[in-house]
């Protein structure tokens, strides 16, 4: 087995908190007395449209809180949604090492609605480690579908075996390993540092 010369990590559930699953939009709900149920459902009918860049941040809200007149302001609900994105201090500290190193090609590989996935890419500092940012607004497909995976191997030229993928979810790094890729998945900082130790990843 070849050694490791590319990483690619998620984002959401890895290197910060998600940046608008289930739990942000349900205290959404309730921080604005929206219907759960509706909004949800509304959520539901767009969410792929939203996350493959298809439809900006204003038109899904306009679908699915701002169809009718409301209490508060777009920019006060867009306000809350940005301010559900924590980093993992810890993970961005280790990736920081690795990219510090310079052994490693370093990707993100992510599912993420373009404002959102800006933001947090400007908050967190990525451009500071990543080179490329493989994330589901700017490609128009999403993981769990293995035509991601397949893109970025051929967007960068390698060879399966020499890349790790890391994600928190099951499913998508099945996805990755059915492409060829080595998945790690994460559980923690201290986890995710003993296990690239183990695969020989150094910095």
């Amino acid at each position: 087995m070849g050694n490791i010369t590319a990483i690619f990590s998620d984002v959401g559930g890895v290197l910060a908190t998600n940046g608008w699953d289930r739990a942000s939009r349900r205290r959404a709900t309730e921080q604005f007395q929206l219907d759960w149920e509706e909004f949800e459902d509304r959520h539901e009918l767009l969410a792929t449209a939203f996350d493959t860049g298809q439809i900006t941040l204003d038109e899904y809200l306009g679908r699915t809180v701002f169809y009718r007149p409301r209490g508060f302001t777009p920019q006060a609900f867009k306000d809350f949604m940005y301010a559900q994105s924590e980093p993992y201090p810890d993970s961005l500290a280790l990736v920081g090492q690795l990219a510090q190193s310079g052994k490693y090609f370093l990707a993100t590989l992510n599912n993420e609605s373009t404002e959102i996935n800006l933001y947090r890419i400007q908050r967190f500092g990525l451009r500071h480690y990543f080179s490329v940012f493989f994330s589901s607004c700017f490609v128009g497909i999403q993981k769990p579908d293995p035509a991601i995976y397949q893109l970025a191997l051929k967007l960068t030229q390698r060879d399966p075996i020499e890349c790790l993928f890391i994600d928190d979810r099951a499913l998508n790094l099945e996805s990755a390993a059915s492409c060829g890729m080595r998945t790690l998945q994460f559980r923690g900082a201290a986890q995710l540092k003993s296990d690239l130790t183990a695969l020989g990843v150094t910095w």
